[in-house]
């Protein structure tokens, strides 16, 4: 590799159903490639301050182009923090370690449409779809965490993400993870996390958000995305710096190339955001997939896009940096046997990788479109998927050698206290996925497992109450966004 040399962390698999996609000799090959990348050719920064920063550290700069030198990249892997923790907003205990091994699964954001749960159509989505969206999450046992798992569009345009913040945070208490249009959007809903949270240092000591911020591939840092990371750099505040290249469009064709491509996009931005603040946390993430050359989609459910979720994977245990990865996806249009056997797949494979931050659960089209049964659904595939991973534990207690000698040939261990005591830890029990004799079945109306997770759906919006915010911190939310609305013009 030209010029630089691998930063290796500790990087061992310890349990036995996980996996690694890459050997290490791979790794080594594909960071040096997205370092070299980074120094030969470098990438567009549009912000004068990084570009100040950059300059100041070494880097060559050309106009809007810098090419960062290895150490400046491996400095950055030095100081960054290898694990980030995130915390219920509502009992500030921690709720998510992201490091090493340990998997989490959450919704994604921003889509432009929304499956209506009453009427069952696909309809742009509102506020009332990402509070309801909140609501379900912060119902179901395996979602960990909250994205919006739609894009508000029935308020005003240009301050529609601090509406989007407050459906979210009034309506779940697990962490979240945000976006916003811009550094003042992103400020003010960090004063409105300070409110729930009961300070600024008490939201850095526990936060419980996530910012969500894009390169553009291939090489290229917006202003609003740098300026958004940088503030998050300063402000101890967690943020995911997630490019989404496009192989044969936006990388290279080949999954190798699009690997160093978009790993190279992320470091840039570690770069610069430790640079501003050493130590702040980050975590390294990537939506890498295929353009489908027949129907331009960007695919959400092709096996390279897995792939390619484990491979980054790989790339961030390696490094020692945690990994927000996708799952829980698919391209078909409706939930249907393609979404379940997608979503599936995805939520299984991004498991045994080990991915750490694992986004998109709920999402059909594509990206396009939200649906709370795709939720639901994948709630209960993320269970067997959970319990797959976990694995067999293999101890004197759980070979249960005394106790096949006490009952003997021809016996049976119902009613043993052995059963009693390990039935709960080591059986998975369904709560949507159907195990009646068909009889049975026939006769409770026959239902799919889309009927089930629609009336699961109903049944959390009917019934299932969040811990409400104060008084006080919805008034403060509302100060907020009127005072947003002021600036932009709106009345």
């Amino acid at each position: 590799m030209k010029g630089a040399s691998v930063l290796r962390a500790n990087y061992t698999v310890n349990e036995s159903v996980q996996f690694r996609i890459l050997s290490e000799g791979q790794i080594s090959e594909i960071v040096g490639a997205a370092i070299e990348i980074l120094e030969t050719t470098g990438a567009v920064f549009y912000s004068t301050e990084a570009l100040e920063m950059l300059k100041q550290a070494g880097a060559h700069i050309n106009g809007n182009r810098a090419r960062i030198p290895s150490a400046l990249t491996k400095q950055a892997l030095q100081s960054a923090p290898n694990s980030v923790g995130l915390y219920n907003s509502r009992t500030g205990k921690k709720a998510m370690a992201l490091a090493g091994y340990n998997s989490y699964y959450g919704t994604g954001s921003d889509t432009p449409y929304f499956v209506d749960p009453l009427r069952g159509e696909r309809l742009r989505a509102r506020y009332q779809d990402v509070a309801n969206a909140a609501k379900v999450i912060d119902a179901l046992p395996h979602v960990d965490f909250c994205m919006s798992l739609g894009l508000v569009q029935d308020v005003p345009r240009l301050t529609s993400d601090r509406y989007q913040f407050k459906a979210m945070v009034t309506n779940t208490g697990k962490p979240m993870v945000i976006t916003a249009h811009d550094i003042q959007g992103f400020a003010d809903i960090v004063a409105m996390s300070e409110e729930v949270a009961g300070g600024t240092t008490e939201l850095r000591a526990r936060p419980f958000l996530v910012l969500y911020a894009e390169p553009i591939s291939p090489l290229q840092h917006p202003k609003d995305s740098v300026d958004k990371l940088l503030f998050a750099a300063e402000h101890g505040i967690p943020v995911v710096y997630t490019p989404a290249p496009m192989a044969g469009a936006t990388a290279p064709c080949t999954l190798a190339g699009t690997l160093a491509s978009g790993i190279s996009e992320s470091l840039g931005g570690l770069v610069i955001h430790q640079l501003k603040q050493a130590g702040a946390p980050f975590i390294m993430g990537g939506v890498f997939t295929i353009m489908d050359m027949r129907t331009t989609i960007f695919s959400y459910a092709a096996p390279e896009f897995n792939l390619l979720q484990a491979a980054q994977t790989d790339v961030a245990h390696y490094l020692g940096l945690p990994i927000f990865c996708t799952a829980g996806c698919s391209d078909s249009n409706v939930l249907d046997q393609q979404a379940a056997a997608e979503a599936m797949f995805s939520i299984l494979v991004t498991g045994q990788s080990g991915a750490n931050l694992i986004h998109d659960v709920g999402y059909l089209e594509y990206g396009s479109t939200g649906s709370l049964e795709m939720l639901v659904m994948s709630n209960e595939l993320i269970g067997m998927a959970k319990r797959f991973v976990r694995g067999i534990r293999v101890n004197k207690e759980t070979l249960a050698t005394e106790v096949v000698d006490q009952v003997g040939p021809g016996g049976h261990f119902l009613g043993e206290q052995h059963t009693l005591d390990y039935m709960r830890s080591e059986f998975w029990t369904p709560s949507l996925m159907n195990r009646k004799r068909y009889d049975e079945w026939k006769d409770a109306g026959a239902k799919t497992l889309g009927d089930r997770a629609h009336e699961q759906v109903l049944n959390i919006l009917a019934e299932h109450t969040p811990v409400p915010l104060t008084k006080q911190q919805l008034d403060r939310f509302d100060e907020i966004i009127r005072n947003a609305d002021q600036r932009h013009g709106y009345q």
